[in-house]
């Protein structure tokens, strides 16, 4: 996936300024995907050179004028190709498992504690997806269309979190008490 394909989602789900899209991707989208202000505007100036994304000016008091990206009808095509392309099978890759495998060639004691705050990091992460659960998604049943695929996603990124803390907590339990 290239960020232009998730620029485009973002744009369709609702259209934006670099700025609007930069904070998105701070919030939410950026969960997943993670992309630079530098490389979202560097993004969509290509993706409205190339006749992807269609850009309204909109004049604003006391600030500069806004650029307002919506998909073109070029930009929803190569979306839908996008979607309708077959997916590879996403391996496990993973720094983490590799440290983990190597930790006795290595200092497995400043790993676990790396191990430690690592595991705090996704229980935050964990917590705020929860969070934004309540606050979006009070009433799952009732979801349908955009809403109901962007709760789906949040759900994945529950089990990922929960998988990783499940991991992390595993390894460390494994490891009390072993020589280190």
């Amino acid at each position: 996936m290239a960020l232009e394909h998730a620029l485009l989602v973002a744009l369709s789900e609702r259209p934006a300024s670099g700025l609007e899209l930069t904070r998105r991707f701070e919030r939410s989208l950026g969960f997943f995907w993670h992309a630079t202000h530098q490389q979202i505007y560097r993004v969509l100036a290509r993706m409205e050179s190339d006749g992807w994304v269609t850009v309204e000016v909109v004049e604003q008091d006391g600030r500069p004028d806004k650029r307002v990206h919506t998909p073109s009808a070029t930009g929803r095509e190569v979306l839908a190709d996008w979607l309708a392309r077959p997916m590879p099978m996403e391996g496990f890759r993973s720094e983490l498992a590799v440290k983990l495998r190597g930790a006795s060639y290595g200092d497995r004691a400043t790993l676990t504690d790396h191990l430690v705050d690592l595991r705090a990091d996704h229980a935050t992460r964990l917590a705020h997806y929860e969070k934004f659960e309540r606050e979006q998604f009070p009433d799952p049943t009732a979801l349908d269309g955009a809403a109901l695929d962007q709760w789906l996603v949040l759900r994945g990124g529950l089990r990922l979190e929960q998988f990783w803390i499940d991991w992390i907590t595993e390894y460390l339990q494994a490891h009390e008490g072993a020589p280190k």
